[in-house]
């Protein structure tokens, strides 16, 4: 029988106390309790109601709810503090709120740190005040009619990091309710919803599998932080109903939709799922998975990574196709990096100059954008390695400088994480700390093609072939079309050192198809090839190599960050006849 997994979700968490408690009851103890009920019954419990949020439990003098949203839980946070300043309660109420991953137990109860992060921000909220994490305030700052302050980081009890808070400002929230029931702008960064897929067969055991892999692939999605993504409840108020797409974007105020449908036929699951434009209407993808209904967890994981892998390089490539068609006085920091990324891609040293460009006005913009500080990072370490570097020493230390200014925004990005473990290797030079970057990346999102293709190129310059085979393999089964095929040519390169030929030149020449003007390829072939004793073709790829980069000598491509210990590949360099 499969084993039980722990259900997952992130969530909005609200936990309220009221203030001196304990010495009211002393004092009074029935009017206490009688006064308490009322409050719950007149204020909180219809103001959960108003904006959509889920009461979790109560205690004696408080109690702990979940919210669709980080915005709508602060909208009902300062709600309640309205109505009891307002009021004659006679009560305060300390409100901490937190956004997190949390644990879904039996009946629906709630458990881990999202939930203990949020109570513990309550315990040292001020009396009729509210406190906010830092990833909270990330998602409501500038879109709600209240002021907040920033209060540093602060070492919570039995919380083992701190946590960085902001108190919300009294009186400055007089239209909040409006602002918060009205339709909710687009977020300045992708913004999608995954609603219900469609049960169509009759089995109703089907319908909690389609709802459990709906929450597999919103939490995995979550785990982007360049992404913006509606919590469950929200997205699950429309199950069962005939839905405009339009209208559901407008609502939830996202741009992109996925839904997609399950269907039972003779011991097998079909899977549909297609993401579309909400503003548009337009189809960005689709596709349809058939599996066999075996294990349905590891189905629901199978699926879930499938359709992830698919969706979130279309989400990106659908951004920087916008980003490159506004107009260049109007750029938001996010346009000018989805600008840069697209220069990244071709690997050309005029690309890498332009996304350069690019980035650094972006850093004008917003000097704290870490993912465009590492992403820059990298197209220097690139120039270095690529033999593109004018000044390779001062690009050397401006990748690193770069990648300590991108770890010192956030160092819990996995996306940036894959870019800084790179810029440790090869610039730095330090493989230790890269494996431990690359390690920690894809334990934050395993669903992610740029944290396991990272990890495959650290662990490949740390001497560890095969663990670096194992993240390529998972690279491309993220994303089998990626455009540039480095995965192939990673693994080519460390199945030379494997002594596996053979397998290194069906990887070199995947990579060469798609990328027939990179001049890593004609190493990978060069090598593999001359191993065999098939002279000719090691000739002939030597060729290509010095057609690519004329200058290239073995001992300047290894003085510039090639692996020198890469010993099989250097010295099938040699046999093909490359000059030292």
């Amino acid at each position: 029988m499969a084993k039980q997994r722990v259900q997952r979700r992130l969530a909005a968490i609200l936990a309220a106390d009221v203030v001196g408690y304990s010495a009211l009851m002393q004092r009074a103890e029935e009017a206490t309790y009688a006064e308490f009920e009322r409050l719950k019954r007149e204020l909180i419990e219809p103001s959960l109601s108003r904006h959509e949020g889920r009461l979790i439990k109560t205690t004696g003098d408080g109690a702990l709810a979940e919210f669709a949203s980080p915005l709508a839980a602060v909208g009902c946070a300062v709600e309640i503090q309205d109505g009891l300043a307002s009021g004659s309660h006679g009560f305060k109420l300390r409100i901490g709120i937190n956004l997190g991953d949390v644990i879904v137990g039996t009946g629906g109860d709630l458990f881990g740190d999202g939930i203990n992060i949020a109570v513990r921000l309550e315990g040292v909220a001020d009396p009729g005040g509210i406190l906010i994490s830092e990833k909270v305030y990330s998602e409501v700052e500038g879109k709600l009619d209240v002021g907040f302050e920033d209060r540093g980081e602060q070492q919570l009890k039995n919380i083992t990091k701190p946590v960085r808070v902001y108190a919300v400002r009294a009186g400055e929230h007089s239209s909040l309710i409006e602002r918060t029931s009205a339709a909710p702008p687009l977020p300045d960064k992708p913004s999608i919803a995954v609603l219900p897929f469609e049960n169509m067969s009759d089995d109703p055991e089907h319908e909690y599998f389609a709802d459990g892999m709906v929450e597999e692939i919103t939490t995995a999605l979550s785990r982007f932080k360049t992404l913006f993504v509606i919590a469950r409840n929200s997205s699950f108020t429309f199950k069962g109903r005939t839905v405009d797409i339009k209208e559901v974007g407008r609502r939830l105020g996202v741009r992109y939709v996925l839904e997609g449908s399950v269907r039972k036929a003779s011991g097998k699951v079909r899977i549909t799922g297609q993401l579309i434009d909400a503003i548009t209407g337009a189809h960005i993808w689709a596709d349809r998975f058939e599996r066999d209904l075996t294990d349905v967890f590891a189905l629901q994981d199978e699926v879930t990574t499938a359709v992830v892998s698919a969706i979130q390089p279309k989400l990106l490539q659908a951004e920087i196709a916008m980003a490159t068609r506004r107009r260049p006085d109007n750029l938001t920091a996010y346009d000018l990096y989805l600008r840069a990324m697209h220069q990244y891609y071709p690997i050309t040293r005029e690309g890498f100059a332009e996304a350069l460009r690019l980035a650094h006005r972006a850093l004008e913009l917003d000097p704290r954008f870490g993912p465009v500080a590492a992403l820059a990072g990298v197209c220097h370490s690139f120039n270095v390695l690529q033999g593109f570097a004018i000044d390779p020493q001062s690009e050397r230390k401006e990748a690193v400088r770069l990648l300590r200014l991108a770890l010192s925004v956030d160092d819990g990005d996995p996306e940036t994480l894959a870019w800084a473990c790179r810029i440790s290797a090869y610039m730095v030079g330090d493989c230790e700390s890269g494996i431990e970057l690359a390690d920690r990346a894809v334990a934050l999102n395993p669903n992610s093609f740029d944290a396991w293709h990272s990890r495959g190129w650290v662990y490949k310059v740390a001497g560890l072939p095969d663990e670096a085979i194992r993240s390529f393999e998972r690279a491309i089964r993220m994303s089998p079309v990626d455009p540039l095929h480095l995965s192939y040519l990673g693994m080519g390169i460390c199945l030379i050192e494997l002594r596996r030929f053979d397998e290194a030149i069906v990887a070199g020449k995947k990579a060469q198809r798609q990328n027939p003007s990179f001049e890593a390829v004609y190493r990978c072939l060069a090598s593999a090839f001359a191993h065999l004793g098939r002279d000719a073709e090691a000739r002939e790829a030597a060729a290509r190599l010095r057609e690519v980069d004329p200058g290239f000598t073995i001992s300047s491509w290894i003085a510039r960050g090639g692996q020198s210990n890469a010993k099989l590949l250097v010295e099938g360099l040699r046999k093909a006849g490359l000059p030292e």
